[in-house]
């Protein structure tokens, strides 16, 4: 099937190596395959593969079961039972080998009265349109001496990455939080859509607070949070903060006073949403994708491109820019896609 499959993807226009990473196989495996000679089906599982001249024995393997059943080491793991052995003289096998003939046998687990750590997914979410997925998060501003800060209260959308509610407070709440969320559906008309929304943020406790969790569920907001101690799992409001506190003009000695910091922030949201030009969403501003006009923009660019190169034909190799726009965001996607390499600043 995956010789059919590169075959047509080369009759198609496509090169062989770049059709071969696609179907996952290397491109000398392809050429083994595609061998008159060659076998017609895959000789790895069925091999006859010759054990290892330094395999551990059986008589080995039992000894090193007896020893960490023994009394002495029944609560002691590897990495201190070979030490402990090599200070008597004795050495039966690498850290690592004790490891392996546990888990052979069922008997590498977790021990003690600590909870197992847990292995958790990371949120997943897929933004069509605006107000699907919001991402929110709080920073800190920094204050008139060193050691008092303000806290920026910020909630963006991800597909149109527009700012769609923030407040500055002396303190982090989880009451700020839910009122400043109300506000923020309420202006953005969220009460009356059909599609459910999602609130993404991290694991701080004004976003677990009751307060806040109750007004989600009263308005019907999916919540959701990264991984504890993840950063990566909220990029986009990451991003946004970076955005803010590397401007030009972003008083790093401080702001003197609370007004003073939601001044700032005011003029800032002003120019991020209706002047910046986002890298991510092919250099036209958050506002301008929010309220749809962001497809006839990137139209009239594309218009704008191939009428230069109808005039100069030789200046151009291939295609033109791709002025698309994008028809989805991904929050955290687990596979390859076309966002999860895109740029969020």
């Amino acid at each position: 099937m995956i010789l059919e499959l590169v075959a047509k993807a080369e009759h198609s226009g496509a090169r062989r190596h770049k059709a071969c990473e696609e179907v996952g196989v290397s491109l000398r495996t392809f050429q083994r395959w595609s061998d008159a000679e060659a076998p017609a089906e895959d000789q790895r599982p069925i091999v006859d593969r010759p054990e290892p001249t330094n395999k551990l024995t059986r008589e080995e393997t039992t000894i090193i079961l007896e020893t960490v059943h023994s009394p002495e080491f029944a609560s002691k793991p590897p990495s201190q039972i070979v030490p402990i052995l090599a200070d008597r003289g004795v050495y039966l096998a690498s850290e690592s080998s004790f490891y392996r003939i546990l888990r052979a046998v069922g008997e590498q687990n977790h021990r003690g009265r600590a909870q197992e750590p847990r292995h958790l997914t990371k949120a997943e979410h897929c933004a069509t349109a605006p107000n699907q997925v919001w991402s929110w998060d709080i920073t800190y501003l920094p204050g008139p001496v060193k050691g008092l800060f303000y806290y920026l209260y910020l909630f963006l959308d991800i597909f149109s990455r527009d700012i769609v509610g923030w407040e500055v407070w002396e303190e982090e709440s989880a009451e700020h939080a839910s009122h400043l969320i109300g506000r923020a559906c309420l202006s953005q008309g969220i009460l009356s859509q059909a599609i459910p929304l999602v609130c993404h943020s991290d694991n701080g406790s004004p976003m677990k607070g009751a307060t806040m969790l109750e007004t989600l569920y009263r308005l019907g907001i999916t919540p959701s949070r990264s991984r504890p101690s993840v950063s990566n799992d909220n990029p986009y409001s990451e991003s946004l903060f970076r955005t803010c506190k590397y401007r030009p003009e972003y008083p790093g000695k401080g702001f003197a006073t609370l007004d003073a910091a939601r001044d700032w922030v005011s003029r800032f949201v002003v120019w991020y949403r209706f002047t910046h030009r986002h890298s991510g969403l092919r250099f036209v501003t958050p506002q301008e994708v929010h309220s749809g006009k962001a497809a006839d923009i990137l139209a009239h660019r594309h218009e704008v491109y191939q009428a230069a190169r109808e005039k100069n034909p030789q200046r151009w190799r291939g295609k033109t820019r791709n002025w698309e726009p994008p028809d989805e965001v991904w929050l955290n996607p687990r596979g390859k896609s076309p966002e999860a390499s895109r740029r969020t600043s």
